[in-house]
């Protein structure tokens, strides 16, 4: 059983690496873009909305696809008043605690007002408001609910892991 859902926990820390690692690509396609716009439109004296729009989408997508990995590598800023001096068992605690009362019922509220506002979304199709704009606002709404079922993983991985660690006999978890 321990096996199990700890390959079930590694296999949502795959998926969730992958989905983070490719998000980051974002982060490039947004400073070369912007810098592209500035340029088309301070020396060339050409705008275009569909680039600026392009730009919002792929900052969109950074941080709503890769929340997750940052919370799987434990780059979200955290205060750190105990965590850090505390011995893997407190910090699994503290860690399954955090999952189960905080970020899983988080994400779950997130993901069922959300649905309803993407849903809402793609029956429309639903296009930017500005006439030369792009016409994909569903998909970038569709990242509201995308971002919180990856996050609610995310938490479901650790909350595996903490409980794996709480579960050893009390002098294998302090390694």
């Amino acid at each position: 059983m321990r096996n199990t859902v700890e390959r079930v926990a590694d296999a949502i820390d795959r998926a969730i690496a992958t989905i983070g690692h490719a998000a980051t690509w974002c982060c490039l396609y947004v400073v070369v873009v912007e810098f592209a716009v500035v340029v088309m439109r301070y020396a060339l004296g050409i705008g275009s909305i569909k680039l600026q729009e392009s730009v919002t989408y792929a900052h969109a997508g950074l941080f709503m696809l890769a929340a997750a990995w940052t919370l799987q590598i434990d780059s979200h800023v955290r205060v750190d008043i105990f965590y850090g001096q505390a011995t893997p068992r407190t910090r699994a605690l503290i860690d399954l605690i955090g999952a189960a009362v905080f970020l899983l019922p988080f994400a779950a509220v997130v993901v069922l007002l959300s649905v309803p506002y993407a849903e809402r979304s793609w029956a429309i199709l639903e296009r930017s408001r500005e006439a030369s704009g792009l016409p994909f606002v569903y998909l970038l709404k569709t990242l509201i609910p995308l971002f919180a079922l990856l996050i609610g993983l995310q938490g479901v991985a650790q909350a595996i892991r903490a409980a794996l660690v709480l579960s050893r006999p009390r002098q294998q978890s302090s390694r």
